[in-house]
């Protein structure tokens, strides 16, 4: 094998992942970059509060992956949720990212017990309970 085409997996990821963080730590500069009425806007626009703007923006893209494991665990196929509830598809992924039982979370995601636990710690419970029990 040549060096040009050897890979070193572990090396890669360490790059993959200092790539995303610095793209996070860009796109947290640019919503930095708009005055404070400019960005009450954008929270205002997008139905939230500045202080939930910033959680959302600190905490990147990835904030809300744990959402289609949950629902998925639970049998409920998210793009079908997307096509016919658009709203509240953006409201579970606003809910998701903004949750503070992450670590929580991703446990009973790899356990295979979210579907039976996910009412004890979800702020999302009540939509996806309700989602569950509703034909789509």
């Amino acid at each position: 094998m040549t060096p040009e085409t050897m890979h070193y997996p572990v090396v890669e990821a360490v790059i993959d992942r200092f790539a995303r963080w610095l793209k996070h730590r860009r796109d947290i500069a640019e919503s930095c970059n708009c005055n404070s009425e400019e960005y009450a806007r954008i929270a205002h626009d997008l139905n939230l509060s500045t202080a939930e703007l910033n959680t959302l923006v600190r905490r990147g893209n990835e904030a809300s992956d744990e959402l289609p494991k949950m629902m998925q665990a639970l049998r409920i196929d998210p793009e079908a949720i997307r096509r016919v509830e658009p709203m509240v598809m953006r409201d579970l992924d606003r809910v998701c990212a903004l949750c503070e039982h992450k670590r929580q979370c991703a446990h009973e995601l790899a356990a295979g017990k979210a579907a039976e636990d996910y009412a004890e710690f979800c702020p999302n419970a009540d939509t996806l309970g309700a989602l569950v029990k509703k034909p789509h």
